[in-house]
Formats: structure tokens, sequence, C-alpha cells
């Protein structure tokens, strides 16, 4: 499996399960219907993992843009590589959600408020405030990154996962994913990766849907500044540290 696959199947898994969490908790008549904060960010956490697991062994597993970026600022991914993993990421994405689309289509066409048909593609604040919600998604994703840094172990050249321990390695992601959604996440439904904004954004904003209400393209630059102004501070951060 090349690269490039490996990273838009594993942002698919991410997207498909993670979106779909959240499909099965907001839209009406699911089995999981207000199933709650707790079920959305299990949900997402085992999402994460199960993406990971696929493309760990070929491509490392970023399945974010942000930890793309991260690792070729301090040194540890080949900038000409950048481009074509960010790309693999946003359609894999898009691909993700549009899977959802399909899975609960009945659902979305029963669900009469178009706020929480919206959510299941991406994220809103709950309350709009343009520079703490982007506050908010830097600081999520420098948690992310910072802490990816240290039991990672970079040094190693391009291995994202910890070594030797197969695909155990992505239990620690998973649970870093888990906390920063528990203790961080409820102030903007905490995006931390532009893809996985982004490209569900673009599905729902050309997929029919009953009562569907715009995409919100106003708000959607913050979780994409956002995770990328906290990916650069965090691998600012490391580099002072590790110098």
């Amino acid at each position: 499996m090349s690269a490039f696959t490996a990273e838009f199947i594993g942002t698919m898994l991410l997207i498909l399960l993670g979106n779909g969490v959240v499909a099965n908790v907001v839209l009406h008549g699911t089995k999981g219907s207000n199933g709650g904060w707790i079920v959305i960010t299990t949900g997402w956490a085992l999402s994460v993992f199960a993406g990971v697991v696929i493309a760990a062994p070929y491509s490392g597993a970023h399945l974010n843009p942000a930890v793309t970026l991260a690792l070729a600022l301090i040194g540890k991914f080949s900038w000409g590589q950048v481009g074509p993993y960010m790309a693999a990421q946003l359609l894999g994405a898009m691909m993700g959600a549009l899977l959802v689309w399909l899975l609960y289509k009945p659902h979305f066409d029963a669900t009469e408020n178009p706020a929480s048909q919206r959510a299941v593609f991406c994220t809103d604040p709950a309350i709009r405030h343009r520079f703490s919600n982007t506050f908010s998604e830097a600081l999520g994703t420098f948690v992310l990154i910072f802490v990816i840094f240290y039991f990672t172990n970079p040094e190693l050249g391009e291995q994202k996962t910890p070594i030797g321990m197969g695909s155990l390695g992505a239990i620690p992601v998973a649970f870093l994913v888990w906390a920063i959604g528990l203790s961080l996440g409820g102030t903007t439904g905490y995006a931390i990766n532009p893809a996985r904004d982004l490209g569900p954004r673009i599905i729902h904003a050309v997929m029919p849907m009953k009562n569907k209400c715009h995409s919100d393209w106003s708000y959607a630059w913050v979780p994409v500044v956002g995770p990328v102004a906290g990916a650069a501070v965090a691998s600012l951060l490391y580099m002072l540290l590790k110098s």
C-alpha cells in the first residue's frame, strides 16, 4: 500500500467512525439518539485507533494536516511529501463523510433541526467568539502535537508510532484524543484537524438533505487556522526544549 493510499484510507476510517458516532447521537430515530458527549468522545477516540492501525505501517498514520505540518517543521518529514499527504487526508475525510451520509440518509431526512444535520459533518462553537474559538482549536491541537512528539519519538525519523508495540502503538494516540475531547472539546467540538472539518463540510455543502441549512463557511477558517497555529507553536516549543 502506498503512503498516499494509507493516508486516504486511514483518514476515511477516522471520519467514517468519528462522524458516524456523531450521527448516531444527534440524528433523529437512531439507536444511539441522545447518547451524549461521553459517547461522542469515546467514539472519536476509537476512530483514531482504527485509522492509525491501518495507516501506520505504510505512511506513519498522520491522518491530520496539522501532524504532517508539525513533523515537517521539526525536520522529521520531507516537505516534498506534505502536499500529497494533505491531499490524501482531505480526500479521505470527504469519502468518510460521504459514507456517513449514505448510511444515515433516512435519519438525516427525518431530522428537522438543520444544525444537528450539519453537526454530523463539521464543528460548530458552543459560544461563537472567533478569537476564543480559534484559541480553543489552537490549544487542543498544541496538546495533541506536543504530547505525540514525546510518546512517538520523532528522533527515530518518520516512524510515528511507538517502536515495538505494533498495532498497540495506536492506543496512546486514541487515549490522548479522548482526553482532549473530554477536557478541551466542549467549546468548539475539537476539530484539531483541518481535514476532519473542511472535507466533511464540503460534503455537507453538496449533498441533498431535507431541512438542510448553509454550511457555515464564515466559521470554516477557524478549525483550519487554529490547528495550524497550534501545530506550529508545539513544534517551536519542542525544538526549543530539545536544543
